[in-house]
């Protein structure tokens, strides 16, 4: 903006200066050496007057009708008409300003030579007067209307930007909302029926280990039902904050559910998360969530780290996991997790990665800005 606002500046004093150049070298190529005292202050007065064009165009036409009508300061009077068409559009400045240049030109000084000019000096005088007056206002006139013809096309091209954007945000609330019929039609309504069957099991359990696996079986359904509400009510209503989705501060939840015999976990977490911005912290809660999601299905019995580092204006996630010690059991996987990660990564302006370590476990690690 400052750059933009400097060179507008810079090409307005060189306008100026061009102008200014322009009609001192009409007036002086053509004066002649006998020529009255107040016609050269008067033409002077009409060259200074290219300075005022810009700011006060029709004083400046003023200005210069004195010089043009006693002395030969033509161009700055055209200048000048000319920068009050572009400036003004057509008014009736534009109108008394037209009249008073095409006079200037049409009548002879001193007086007496004009009076006795023949008619046909007459009318060759009315058509270049025509001619020196209505050029500069159809070139002034033709600058305005392009000005204004490239606004409305810059205009037009937004509007069609913005109804195409609210065509697409029309498309994706229809497919959000069908995505959440779905989702509670079927996804909702499966879960409750396995809280329901883990309820059922807590209670005819023969042993104390089956009623705790029953109870954690619970609990994780029931927490996983409230989600799948909370992510349908965003769906219908089409409102893509993340209020009411997990975040940084209830990671040490989901570590103590993930936390087990198979899957031991070590949590290692130095942001602060009341300073994180809530797209960011619930980023991390879905890198961490599939990262041991995907330790749990691939390499049951490892080892794995969670490390949440905010360094300066980033925030890196790294999720790591030893060899599996035991074959895991074959569990349904669609092969989307790490790319969901990767573009929900992508959208918040970090980058993601993850592959095998050398020490045969695999890595997940992703950065947030956190700034801009």
């Amino acid at each position: 903006m400052v750059a933009r606002r400097v060179s507008q500046r810079f090409r307005n004093i060189a306008s100026d200066v061009f102008a200014l150049v322009l009609a001192v070298l009409d007036v002086w190529l053509v004066i002649p050496e006998d020529a009255p005292g107040y016609s050269l202050w008067l033409s002077g007065a009409a060259v200074a007057a290219m300075v005022l064009r810009r700011h006060v165009p029709f004083v400046a036409v003023l200005v210069t009708v004195p010089g043009f009508l006693t002395g030969w300061s033509q161009l700055a009077a055209m200048l000048a008409l000319g920068t009050l068409a572009k400036r003004r559009g057509w008014n009736w400045q534009l109108v008394v300003g037209s009249v008073l240049v095409f006079l200037c030109y049409f009548i002879r000084w001193p007086l007496d030579e004009f009076a006795a000019l023949t008619w046909r000096e007459h009318v060759l005088h009315v058509i270049w007067g025509v001619i020196v007056a209505g050029m500069p206002v159809a070139i002034g006139l033709l600058i305005t209307a392009r000005r204004e013809l490239s606004r409305r096309i810059r205009e037009l091209a937004t509007s069609r930007e913005r109804e195409k954007a609210l065509y697409a945000e029309t498309v994706r609330a229809a497919e959000r909302t069908k995505l959440a019929r779905e989702m509670h039609d079927v996804v909702s309504h499966q879960v409750t029926l396995i809280a329901m069957q883990a309820g059922a099991l807590q209670v005819a359990a023969p042993d104390e280990s089956s009623r705790t696996a029953a109870t954690t079986i619970r609990e994780l359904s029931t927490q996983t039902l409230e989600e799948l509400r909370n992510l349908v009510g965003v769906l219908r209503s089409g409102d893509a904050a993340e209020s009411g989705q997990p975040g940084l501060d209830e990671l040490g939840d989901l570590v103590r559910n993930f936390r087990s015999e198979s899957v031991p976990v070590a949590l290692d977490v130095t942001a602060e998360p009341s300073t994180l911005p809530r797209p960011v912290s619930h980023a991390v809660y879905r890198t961490v969530q599939e990262a041991l999601t995907n330790v749990r299905k691939h390499a049951s019995g490892a080892r794995a780290s969670v490390r949440v580092t905010a360094q300066r204006d980033t925030l890196v996630v790294e999720v790591r996991n030893g060899r599996a010690n035991d074959r895991p059991p074959a569990l349904p996987s669609g092969g989307h997790g790490l790319i969901g990660l990767r573009e929900r990564a992508g959208l918040l302006g970090g980058t993601f990665s993850a592959g095998p370590t050398a020490e045969g476990g695999f890595r997940v690690s992703a950065t947030y800005p956190l700034a801009g």
